[in-house]
């Protein structure tokens, strides 16, 4: 069913840096496009959570962020570590509470995800992860191989994960394409899943084939939620682009 306007969260009603990036950006972003959410009810109004997105075009930010305020969250992102040293932008993200992602070594990304993991837990936040890592390499625009990150990060502070699909944005950015203005208001679905305790899949703690695996079951779950935005059955076999010779970069390491 699609969301009515939910109660707002305590994070969202308290005056923050939020208020003044809502008051520009949602209304502008309205112009170009007109977002429907589906299931909004499954997003915890408290409490922490990772929100598990697909990612098929370079204003998804745009479209799950609308949708996370609109159903009275503020949304977080992962971001690199780096740009939390770039003057002003630095600041910013600072302030709205965005989770640093280092690509140092394993030993001090493992400190990291736990310190971003109580933090959220801390603060009761949410964090947006794009478990692809970067744009799907898939022809057809389906999730592809996730990394792990989302579930090591919902380990670390046990915490839910939440799967989120969207379809509709890529009409307005095509993938490495160009923005279309018109025509405006064009339709976007944002449809949001049962929560996954990752603590509940045996075994997800501990070796990275267990990681994989509850990886694969997040995966699988964007995957038949943007099946059913699309009114078509997903591929069975999700798209790896090591096989087929891609390279996988990103913001969001696994």
């Amino acid at each position: 069913m699609v969301a009515s306007q939910p109660r707002a969260s305590r994070e969202k009603t308290r005056p923050s840096v939020f208020w003044p990036l809502a008051a520009i950006v949602v209304p502008l972003f309205g112009l170009l496009a007109k977002v429907e959410i589906v299931n909004g009810d499954k997003l915890p109004r408290e409490g922490a959570y990772v929100l598990a997105p697909n990612h098929m075009s370079e204003i998804d930010p745009l479209v799950v962020a609308v949708a996370v305020w609109r159903l009275g969250r503020a949304p977080r992102f992962m971001a690199k570590e780096s740009l939390f040293r770039v003057p002003v932008l630095g600041w910013a993200l600072r302030r709205t509470g965005m989770v640093p992602v280092s690509r140092a070594s394993s030993g001090s990304g493992a400190k990291q995800t736990l310190d971003s993991a109580r933090e959220l837990v801390r603060h009761g936040r949410g964090v947006i992860v794009y478990p692809e890592g970067s744009l799907t390499r898939d022809p057809d625009l389906w999730p592809m191989r996730g990394k792990t990150g989302a579930v090591r990060l919902a380990l670390a502070g046990n915490i839910p994960v939440i799967p989120v699909a969207h379809w509709g944005s890529q009409q307005i950015l095509p993938r490495y394409g160009k923005l279309r203005l018109w025509p405006l208001r064009r339709r976007v679905r944002v449809i949001f899943g049962d929560a996954i305790d990752v603590q509940a899949i045996e075994g997800a703690a501990g070796q990275p084939v267990a990681l994989a695996a509850a990886t694969d079951e997040i995966m699988s779950e964007i995957a038949t939620l943007l099946s059913q935005l699309r009114g078509e059955p997903a591929p069975a076999q999700r798209w790896n682009p090591a096989a087929h010779g891609q390279e996988e970069t990103g913001r969001l390491e696994s």
